[in-house]
């Protein structure tokens, strides 16, 4: 089975100036799931995307080569990933480098394991090969129970009478990680602009191993859990 790994790390981050390449727990953040990815001995090829130079020189004094840049187009605020995805795929097909299957890994998601990475495989190896897979967490809490804002900032149930119902009577709901999704080649290949959200296996995580660092409070929060680990 020929895997190939695309990690996208911008370098543009807003929030967290630099934040894929930010030193987490003493490395480059990137670091880390570049060795998750090595450790698992899952990929053919492991490819950065970016279209950063400091990343560029980081990712390569590591000792992973870049073979190629993200064009200028595909690394703005608001592009979104299947591009990048099927950008990288078709240039590796044209250099006649084919792989059966296209894992995307955000490059923060430092507490991610090598563990995570070969049990989502033989999860997805064993499941109708037409899907797709992404890792899970479950929500907390009831999604029933949620609230919203009115207009006078006065919070008001979602769903009136749900909170009548013990929570074991709802059925669990899960929210996308952002950290690990799995793909055939022909899913990216045939994909068109931002691509289709359903159809995924779901691989479920501990919350804890989704956190999305966008703050400083995430980041401390995340370095904390990965001092503990």
């Amino acid at each position: 089975m020929r895997r190939l790994a695309i990690i996208p790390a911008r370098g543009g981050s807003k929030r967290i100036p630099k934040k894929n390449i930010k030193k987490f727990c003493g490395k480059p953040m990137i670091n880390h799931i570049l060795e998750t990815c090595e450790k698992s001995r899952l990929f053919k090829k492991i490819h950065v995307s970016t279209e950063d130079l400091q990343i560029r020189n980081i990712v390569e004094d590591y000792g992973l080569k870049i073979d190629f840049l993200r064009p200028a187009n595909l690394a703005e605020d608001k592009s979104p990933i299947m591009p990048v995805l099927k950008y990288v795929t078709t240039k590796y097909i044209d250099s006649n480098e084919h792989f059966d299957q296209i894992w995307l890994i955000l490059p923060c998601c430092p507490l991610i394991t090598s563990f995570d990475l070969i049990n989502a495989d033989k999860l997805y190896e064993n499941n109708n090969p037409k899907n797709k897979l992404m890792a899970v967490s479950e929500y907390p809490a009831p999604i029933e129970w949620a609230y919203k804002k009115n207009s006078a900032g006065i919070l008001k149930t979602v769903n009136p009478g749900a909170f009548e119902r013990q929570s074991q009577s709802f059925k669990p709901y899960f929210y996308d990680t952002g950290t690990f999704y799995i793909f055939s080649t022909e899913d990216i290949v045939k994909s068109v602009n931002a691509g289709d959200g359903n159809n995924f296996i779901p691989f479920e995580i501990p919350f804890y191993k989704g956190i999305d660092i966008d703050t400083k409070l995430d980041w401390d929060n995340a370095e904390k859990i990965y001092r503990t680990l």
